[in-house]
């Protein structure tokens, strides 16, 4: 796997300092969110807006590399950390780390942004919220969504598996360490990863605070899947992903995947005309939208709004 940068990115690399602006937003309950925007660089012809949702404990950060082509190429791109990641505010109730609270801190920032017309790219969580989001948002306005290795189906050895690591070993003393720390746990997900690619999957995940290496969201986020156990009912959202079937869908899954099934993937290209799928060699939960195979797939998608 390769993460040098393709002409694209070099593009985006080359512009000016306003590349990348931040934003933010107050949620219904009071609480400064923060969020990154990406303008698109002018060729002549607007192109429809990405909004980008990120995974459980991950931050805005996930998504440089995605967002950076896709300005390159005339697309607007927008990213949000979640209350309790990355730049936002930390709720002192971590009950309110939960999807319906977090539903409308993303209405808000789509209303601050005035996005009239935008396409999703949900990665992981992010990706059941673009669910969820089809019965707020009819495809006038939401008009397709990229779901970045989750679907309607989650298996739940998976949830298990990112429940025994949520909110442990949460600060390192170097960089190394942290990204060494990756490895360990997540080399069967990414079995092609070199030293490089866990030493920039860390850069994106933690922040240097007091000469340390702190994971950058709140660690009382563990409370959200510290109840999942073999006991837990399989979530089932095959009815919100019904409710994408008036608009396109590409499904993006990591070969290596535990959380999004092959055969769920298959029932979802049935259920839908309008789907794609597209696997990702080499990689797990969930793919990090680095390389450039993966973005030429994406803005060819998107090119077709």
């Amino acid at each position: 796997m390769t993460v040098a940068p393709n002409e694209a990115q070099q593009a985006a690399a080359d512009m000016r300092p306003e590349q990348v602006r931040s934003f933010t937003w107050q949620s219904p309950d009071g609480l400064t969110l923060f969020g990154r925007e990406w303008p698109a660089v002018s060729r002549g012809v607007s192109k429809i807006p990405v909004l980008c949702l990120t995974g459980l404990s991950r931050n805005t950060r996930d998504f440089n590399d995605i967002a950076e082509y896709l300005q390159s190429t005339g697309h607007p791109v927008y990213a949000l950390d979640y209350r309790g990641r990355g730049k936002s505010d930390w709720d002192p109730d971590w009950r309110n780390y939960a999807l319906p609270v977090e539903e409308k801190d993303i209405d808000a920032a789509i209303t601050q942004l005035g996005l009239e017309r935008f396409a999703v790219i949900g990665t992981s969580r992010g990706g059941l919220h673009a669910l969820a989001m089809a019965q707020r948002y009819p495809p006038e306005r939401m008009a397709a969504v990229i779901l970045n290795d989750v679907g309607p189906h989650i298996e739940m050895r998976a949830i298990h598996r990112i429940a025994a690591s949520l909110g442990h070993k949460m600060k390192h003393p170097t960089l190394n360490a942290a990204a060494a720390m990756l490895q360990e746990r997540l080399s069967t997900q990414f079995p092609a990863f070199g030293p490089e690619h866990w030493h920039k999957l860390a850069g994106q995940l933690t922040s240097e605070r007091e000469d340390e290496y702190v994971f950058d969201y709140d660690p009382t986020l563990a409370h959200q899947l510290a109840s999942q156990d073999d006991g837990t009912p399989v979530p089932d959202l095959w009815h919100l992903y019904e409710k994408l079937t008036d608009r396109p869908v590409l499904i993006l899954r990591g070969e290596n995947s535990d959380l999004l099934s092959v055969e769920t993937c298959q029932r979802m290209l049935e259920m839908h005309s309008n789907a794609q799928l597209e696997t990702i060699p080499d990689q797990g939960h969930a793919p990090v939208l680095w390389e450039k195979e993966t973005q030429e797939r994406i803005a060819a998608f998107l090119e077709k709004l």
